[in-house]
């Protein structure tokens, strides 16, 4: 299927070639996230939030990680992502362990190798959407970094393809919450990363819109060449996974193919 004939469902968003995120998919899968013996516990805590994760994630895949509200879901994506470094066991991400990053890996890792979709959706009032899908360029390096006409072209781009197009000049305060996250899933995917991080991302939204959101990862993760790891509660996100993964308190349950 060409990109420029792609429609995501339920909504009628057409995702455009111009937008740099669909790219041929790899004919070999590999591991590009590993976590061997993993703990975390949170100081002041009496228990481990994880106890002894084992996981292996190969390219490509779309995993949703469900579990109830405390059994350590956003405490793995954290961990995965590099925004939390305090934890015991091994994490690796690209076959590289995270323990041997300084500062400045971990920031690269975070800036170019991860997008982060929060739940909480983490936008900036004062900024117009464009505004906050480019914010990303401000950690860029080279001649991008520079090159203003690419980044509000970029921002653009990837706004038409979550379904904003003509939204750019928008404030985030006249946004529904399913605009917002919406926005919010342009700017991680700015830098086309290589991994995606989703953080309950249907979790404000209405069923409608929440559908809508849902739709729009699986049309991403079909036609590009992504991984893409969300955590949930939500049954139509782990429905959207091809493995489903549950975590309760802080272990894994048996790893099956669908929803259980």
């Amino acid at each position: 299927m060409h990109p420029a004939s792609c429609i995501l469902h339920p909504a009628s968003f057409i995702l455009h070639p111009a937008s740099f995120i669909l790219r041929p998919c790899r004919a070999t899968l590999r591991p590009v996230i590993r976590l061997e013996g993993v703990r975390k516990r949170y100081p002041g805590a009496d228990t481990d939030v994880l106890r002894g994760l084992d996981l292996t994630i190969d390219s490509h895949d779309f995993v949703s990680i469900v579990g109830r509200s405390g059994s350590g879901k956003t405490t793995l994506l954290n961990l995965i992502g590099g925004l939390d470094t305090a934890y015991e066991g091994r994490v690796e991400v690209d076959g590289r362990n995270l323990r041997s990053f300084g500062d400045s890996e971990v920031s690269t890792l975070r800036n170019r190798t991860v997008g982060h979709v929060f739940q909480a959706y983490h936008l900036l009032d004062h900024l117009t959407c464009r505004e906050n899908v480019s914010i990303a360029s401000l950690f860029a390096r080279g001649e991008k970094r520079r090159d203003a006409a690419w980044v509000r072209r970029r921002a653009e781009e990837l706004l038409a393809t979550v379904g904003l197009d003509g939204g750019g000049g928008r404030r985030p305060s006249t946004l529904s919450g399913g605009e917002r996250q919406r926005v919010a899933l342009a700017r991680a995917l700015f830098h086309q990363p290589a991994i995606l991080l989703c953080d309950e991302p249907t979790g404000n939204l209405d069923l409608e819109t929440g559908r809508e959101i849902v739709g729009l990862l699986t049309e991403l993760h079909r036609n590009g060449d992504m991984t893409i790891i969300a955590a949930t509660h939500d049954e139509m996100i782990a429905a959207a996974g091809a493995q489903v993964l549950r975590l309760h308190d802080g272990r894994f349950g048996d790893p099956k193919r669908g929803v259980e």
